[in-house]
């Protein structure tokens, strides 16, 4: 059975190739495992050019096809990562909006190739399950205030009376 039937493709701009080399060299557990190149001319690019790229992330498969200009990435879509502390956060952070990438707010991000990340400690969701409704919205509150969300003073606002 494979690992998966469902794969999100990413349309790039002549870059998918270069999107998931970038992707697979931040993220544990990926690779690269498969890429097409084109046997004909296409509105994306020239016949012996990347096409598709099939690549496993983070343990999860993805491709990354070259379809050309006319379609560009929006916010309607986004890659979460649950990271497990600060530390990390703050590398993925500093990763994906090096060379170009924009940091927006509440832990959402554009890379430099337009794609929408989410990058969320594994604490906040956990205290936005809380029960105490008071609590979860202090939290929510701290949060809106954030660009690159922040643990300690997530904590802080939850932990607030």
């Amino acid at each position: 059975m494979p690992q998966s039937l469902i794969a999100p493709c990413l349309w790039f701009d002549g870059q998918a190739e270069q999107a998931a080399r970038f992707y697979v060299s931040i993220f544990p557990d990926s690779r690269i495992d498969h890429i097409q190149r084109s046997a004909l001319d296409y509105p994306g690019g020239k016949a012996g050019e990347t096409i598709l790229v099939e690549f496993t992330l983070a343990g999860l498969r993805y491709q990354a096809l070259n379809g050309g200009a006319h379609v560009a990435f929006n916010d309607a879509i986004s890659l979460s990562v649950a990271c497990k502390d600060q530390a990390e956060v703050d590398r993925l952070w500093e990763a994906l909006t090096a060379d170009g990438g924009k940091p927006v707010q509440c832990g959402w991000l554009k890379d430099r190739f337009g794609v929408s990340w989410q990058i969320v400690p594994e604490e906040f969701a956990a205290m936005m399950r809380d029960t105490d409704p008071k609590r979860a919205k202090h939290v929510m509150q701290a949060m809106m205030h954030m660009v690159k969300l922040d643990v300690a003073e997530l904590k802080r606002a939850f932990d607030r009376p």
